[in-house]
């Protein structure tokens, strides 16, 4: 069916681990069985659910600082039990949230330049589920927003723009599921959010009210894992069929009652994690527990997903995470960038998928304006109903976006106003002569106190490179600025 599909600027785009050197090793990776990805990533650091004795905790690494991991590594270990998941805040690279079996989210400041002793008082403590939180999510266009999801059934929305340090009254409670919450996800605005539930519904809600404006009806297909494609207007969900066949099934986000396609892929036991990137359309499949990873492109040629190829390894994946587009090597093409967490070898490995063009050269086609760490609206705007940053036009959609384009050379003239700073991509031409083994790390230069300020990255020759300029845009600027061209 989606093989014929072969017109696509992606189908000789492959997968390559990294070599040892360039791994960390000497991590024990949690025994927990949650189906959570129990690794987050951004361009500054790496956290990783640990196993420890008598609470819960993980580590917190710089992305620098490969090779082997000393068991003595100091880590973030406030919680009284297991820790369940952790997430980075998508607009301020040293804040992380992490759920915990003891019933609270935790909100942690990451110093500067790493951990050099255990941290133990978060900096935020959310205190209102009553049983185990398995699931958080941060906003994706407003700060200081976080969901979570708890064993209680329950759905809250906390806002952190507060002085106090403990939280126990949410921002909105959500109080619509009558089983579990197995996944949520939040559309490209925030203005609306997918749960699957144990009860196999699949349910689109408005997070400030908790009014459910769509309902599956569908039972033959058991969703686990959901995810807006937005470039389609549809839902995607992975998860059984009724013959407990592994399959991925795509929704009209207008009608749930019955999936647009279903797609079975085997008969594995593990849970099957989607991860999409909206700017190429790449939607990836990874199933914990296995050793492959398949590959697909999201068009509006029916039947929209379109198989393009398999990654294959011999080690399985206990867990995963997803380096953002802006810490990406652009110079050497590289279009996504997965984290494996491989258990029976204390490893994770990155894994980089890339397109086979010309080196060194800037591809516009594979790198159209991404979602920049800069928030397009405040919390109490977001709670006032507000969905676009400062406009009316209708097209105007969050979030704030950047350019990966190494130089300083705008894609479309911009406004920035006086109090806003144009954000600067990572310099990724020397980017492998940084990646070393630095067991020994001690303050890193390249880890500046925020993203956006400008950076100079340091070769081990002495020599230093000219920071890059990227712009910054709304939506509505640019919307149409990058279509997809056929080939």
């Amino acid at each position: 069916m989606s093989q014929r599909y072969t017109c696509t600027r992606f189908r000789h785009m492959i997968g390559k681990a990294a070599v040892k050197a360039r791994c960390y090793h000497g991590l024990s990776v949690t025994h927990s069985v949650q189906n959570n990805h129990f690794c987050a990533v951004n361009p500054r650091f790496i956290a990783i659910v640990t196993e420890c004795m008598g609470g819960g905790a993980f580590i917190v690494i710089s992305v620098h600082q490969t090779g082997r991991v000393s068991p003595l590594h100091a880590r973030v270990c406030g919680h009284s039990a297991r820790v369940l998941d952790v997430k980075w805040d998508p607009f301020n690279d040293r804040r992380i949230a992490s759920c915990s079996e003891d019933c609270t989210v935790k909100v942690w400041e990451i110093p500067q330049n790493g951990l050099k002793d255990h941290m133990t008082q978060p900096c935020k403590d959310l205190l209102a589920h009553g049983r185990r939180v398995a699931l958080i999510e941060w906003h994706p266009t407003a700060r200081d927003l976080l969901l979570s999801s708890a064993y209680d059934y329950k759905v809250f929305v906390w806002c952190l723009d507060t002085d106090v340090c403990v939280i126990q009254t949410p921002l909105c409670v959500i109080n619509t599921h009558q089983q579990l919450v197995l996944s949520l996800t939040f559309n490209p605005d925030g203005s609306l959010i997918a749960t699957t539930c144990r009860d196999k519904k699949i349910r689109i809600i408005e997070p400030r009210t908790g009014r459910v404006l769509q309902e599956s009806s569908s039972t033959s297909h058991r969703a686990f894992k959901i995810l807006f494609l937005w470039n389609v207007n549809m839902l995607l969900t992975t998860g059984k069929s009724c013959w407990n066949h592994r399959q991925f099934a795509l929704w009209n986000l207008e009608d749930l009652s019955e999936p647009v396609m279903e797609e079975d892929l085997d008969g594995g036991s593990g849970v099957i994690f989607p991860f999409y990137d909206p700017d190429t359309h790449l939607l990836f499949l990874a199933g914990k527990g296995d050793g492959n990873i398949r590959y697909y492109e999201v068009t509006d040629v029916k039947p929209h997903i379109h198989f393009l190829a398999e990654y294959h390894c011999q080690f399985p994946q206990r867990g995963m995470g997803v380096m953002p587009k802006r810490g990406l090597d652009v110079s050497v093409c590289e279009v996504f960038r997965f984290y494996r967490l491989v258990a029976v070898r204390d490893l994770l490995e990155p894994l980089s998928f890339c397109v086979p063009h010309k080196s060194g050269v800037f591809h516009e086609d594979i790198y159209p304006l991404t979602a920049a760490n800069q928030p397009a609206l405040t919390a109490h705007q977001w709670l006032m109903g507000h969905d676009q940053a400062e406009t009316s036009h209708p097209s105007a959609l969050c979030p704030v976006l950047m350019s990966l384009r190494p130089g300083g050379k705008d894609l479309k003239p911009c406004h920035i106003t006086s109090h806003d700073k144009p954000l600067r991509c990572q310099d990724t031409r020397h980017l492998h002569d940084i990646i070393i083994d630095t067991r020994e790390w001690t303050e890193d230069d390249t880890q500046s106190l925020d993203w956006i300020s400008s950076h100079t990255l340091t070769k081990s020759s002495g020599h230093e490179t000219e920071p890059h300029e990227s712009s910054v845009c709304s939506s509505s600027e640019v919307r149409g600025h990058h279509r997809r061209t056929p080939m």
